[in-house]
């Protein structure tokens, strides 16, 4: 009599060889599915915490650098780390006031452009081809409106939908500053700490793979800031020599879409056309198609590869559908965390699986460009655990 749980050594001679394999990687790939499932499930439940504390490793990533640089000129941890933090908010604040009284002061104009072009088109409509009455684009003027009425009760919702998600912002703005003055000022001690966690006979590897993954965070960081700001200083001098309203808006609006890899360029650049196109004419419009198509060669050609080491190489199938998948699961926050991610993932798995974790870590750092960190013995109070 056969055992009643064991397997029977004859069914099992029944099936083929390729069969028993292939059940083998069926039931093991299912279990890993239903893990990531899990680990997604998790992360969407803790969106409030997981995005603020992913936007500011990356803000930690672009800074680090700054700061590791103060701390080996000798200066205190903490100071170099308020002076960098400061800096930047000076920085950025005073561009966002720049950048909006600018829209405030060439709005006009560009209102004043579209009303002319709209008065145009109207014009075209009646005495065009087309021949319709002025009754008829009045009517279909008054029907837009009458819609807007009919659906003022959805825009008031979604107007204090968007008050709330204003709350959400800010409460999310506090929670990144918090994380990442910590993660400037002791954030390898963190890491080390956290990853007492795994057995001794690994550890060593876990964190020279934690290590080479935001290395080429950094990298990546670096990379991407550097190229949108070439974006936008490109894009946004050629609209301001072809006098376009709103050059400036426009060019912050390049930098900004740059850091969505791809994409984000291309989508802010299509504004850049239809502002042009409705300031200046056609002609100019593919002016300005040309000009964001010529910068985007010149990011593809000779940006990216110079900037970016074998470290943060990833395939554009890779980029594409990392960012799919982060805008279908967290929207525009998603597609602007999936490609940091990835670079992250990429690089800190290729230590975890190399023979030597060491040797594939100190390639991947000169890949990318000289060494900018330094290493956790040189940074600040030693945390309690022991090696």
């Amino acid at each position: 009599m056969s055992a009643g749980l064991g397997a029977d050594p004859l069914a099992d001679s029944a099936v083929t060889p390729f069969v028993r394999k292939a059940a083998a990687w069926a039931w093991r790939l299912l279990i890993l599915f239903a893990a990531l499932l899990a680990l997604l499930w998790l992360v969407k439940r803790l969106e409030v915490i997981f995005v603020p504390v992913a936007l500011a490793t990356i803000i930690a990533a672009l800074l680090m650098p700054a700061v590791d640089f103060l701390d080996r000129r000798g200066a205190p941890r903490g100071g170099g780390v308020a002076l960098v933090m400061l800096s930047g908010i000076a920085v950025v604040g005073g561009l966002l006031t720049f950048v909006v009284s600018q829209f405030i002061e060439g709005a006009p104009a560009l209102v004043a452009e579209v009303t002319r072009s709209i008065d145009g088109v109207r014009g075209w409509l009646v005495d065009g081809p087309l021949h319709l009455s002025r009754d008829q684009i009045d009517n279909a003027g008054n029907a837009a409106i009458e819609a807007l009425r009919d659906n003022q009760e959805r825009l008031t919702t979604g107007a204090l939908s968007t008050a709330g998600t204003i709350t959400e912002i800010l409460t999310g703005a506090l929670l990144v500053l918090f994380t990442l003055i910590f993660l400037l000022h002791g954030g390898r001690n963190i890491f080390g700490f956290v990853t007492q966690i795994f057995p001794e006979d690994v550890r060593g590897r876990v964190r020279d793979a934690g290590r080479a993954g935001f290395h080429s965070l950094i990298g990546y960081i670096r990379a991407t800031f550097l190229v949108a700001l070439v974006d936008a200083v490109g894009i946004g001098a050629g609209l301001a020599i072809m006098g376009i309203p709103l050059a400036l808006p426009l060019a912050s609006l390049v930098f900004l879409g740059a850091f969505v890899p791809l994409i984000g360029a291309v989508i802010t650049g299509f504004l850049a056309v239809i502002v042009a196109l409705l300031a200046k004419g056609f002609v100019y419009a593919l002016i300005t198609l040309g000009l964001i198509i010529a910068v985007q060669q010149l990011e593809a050609h000779v940006l990216q590869p110079l900037v970016m080491g074998r470290a943060v190489s990833i395939h554009p199938l890779a980029v594409v559908l990392a960012i799919a998948g982060g805008a279908v699961l967290a929207g525009i926050v998603g597609a602007l965390l999936a490609v940091p991610t990835i670079a992250f993932v990429n690089s800190a798995v290729r230590v975890l699986v190399a023979s030597d974790p060491e040797a594939e870590a100190e390639a991947l750092e000169e890949d990318d460009g000289p060494r900018i960190d330094a290493e956790p013995d040189d940074v600040g109070p030693q945390p309690p655990y022991d090696e």
